[in-house]
């Protein structure tokens, strides 16, 4: 037990530190895009980190299972490059125990990754989605900061405010320009104003009302522009459309996918099945490749266990749209894929699988 504690902690260490590492790199990626969308007003960026916190555990899932695979290529690595497992082979101690002790805690992170797939990253994707159904019923008076140039609509209308009161009723330098229309036939309409304010009628419609300004219409490139001067002029904001239905398959509970016979949703629960299934076999074929010559380095065979990896993952991916376009039958869905690389695992396993049952040590030494 001292001995598998020992590896354990080694290995679980080092999973920290990688998926640690692993999950900055994505998550920094996704909350830059966030953050673009922000910044174009199409998110209220106070949700930008409640959104973060919701897509966490989706990202675990996928984080997990490679943190501990390299977990164990890096920190079994460092053993044999430090003559460790050179002495725990002298001690008695075979291949075969290795992989068995090894399987400890890749069958606790299969549980966690589990918990995970099954549940709480469903969860997630589906608070995700109704907060960002809610954002796009959100007009640009909701989302507009003062000092910035906001586009919508694909760039076809641009807003400014050069102040906003802390209630958002109130704008201050107000400044909108509309394009409608393309090529020669466009017409660029342009609002300025001294202050604005949003009005809303009892059927649910929402204006902007501006005071104090001038409205210039006219086609880019000629002088002919009209320019009107008003003292209040009302702009009628886009209604909002609500959303509350979620369709996404990703957001669906497991137990519901469970009674769906759709090739969609049948493709969705085996690949939430087959996350928790892959963290025990790459755990099974990282341990012979984790075996390294102190004279060699411990990097040597990074590069093509990581190429198996990706291989592995690659493939259940396009499994899983084979199944979704019928080109697979879900009765073979992902467990073929399974077989296949836990057969690698076999042949790359086969000495300490096949082989007599004695300690390696004078082996090792002699390497």
């Amino acid at each position: 037990m001292i001995v598998f504690r020992y590896l354990s902690r080694e290995v679980l260490w080092t999973l920290a530190a990688v998926s640690g590492v692993l999950l900055l790199i994505i998550m920094s990626g996704r909350f830059i895009k966030y953050l673009a969308q922000a910044a174009a007003g199409q998110l209220d960026a106070s949700v930008l980190f409640i959104i973060m916190a919701y897509r966490l555990p989706g990202f675990m899932v996928l984080i997990l299972p490679l943190g501990l695979f390299l977990g164990i290529l890096l920190a079994y690595g460092r053993l044999y490059l430090d003559s460790e497992m050179t002495v725990l082979s002298a001690t008695g101690m075979s291949d075969r125990r290795l992989i068995a002790y090894t399987q400890g805690p890749a069958l606790l992170i299969a549980l966690l990754v589990a918990l995970l797939s099954f549940w709480v990253a469903p969860g997630g994707v589906l608070k995700t989605q109704l907060l960002l159904n809610q954002q796009d019923a959100l007009t640009e008076f909701d989302t507009l900061a003062a000092g910035r140039f906001q586009a919508l609509g694909s760039g076809q209308r641009v807003t400014y405010a050069g102040g906003l009161s802390e209630d958002r009723t109130e704008l201050q330098d107000v400044f909108i320009t509309e394009r409608r229309g393309d090529g020669e036939d466009a017409v660029l309409g342009v609002l300025v104003a001294e202050s604005g304010t949003q009005e809303m009628n009892p059927d649910g419609s929402r204006y902007l009302v501006l005071n104090q300004g001038f409205r210039y219409e006219g086609q880019p490139g000629s002088a002919d522009f009209r320019t009107i001067s008003y003292d209040t002029y009302g702009v009628l904001l886009p209604k909002p459309e609500v959303q509350t239905e979620v369709s996404d398959r990703e957001a669906m509970p497991t137990r519901q996918l469970l009674r769906e016979q759709g090739l969609d949703e049948r493709a969705e629960l085996q690949w939430r099945i087959a996350i928790p299934l892959l963290v025990p076999i790459v755990a099974f074929f990282a341990v012979p490749l984790a075996r390294v010559n102190p004279r060699q380095g411990r990097f040597l065979k990074l590069l093509p266990a990581i190429l198996l990896y990706m291989s592995y993952l690659a493939l259940l991916i396009s499994a899983r749209g084979w199944i979704e376009s019928g080109k697979l039958p879900p009765a073979l869905g992902l467990w073929w894929v399974h077989g296949l690389f836990l057969l690698i695992g076999v042949v790359l396993n086969r000495e300490a699988l096949f082989g007599a049952r004695q300690a390696q040590g004078g082996q090792h030494a002699a390497s």
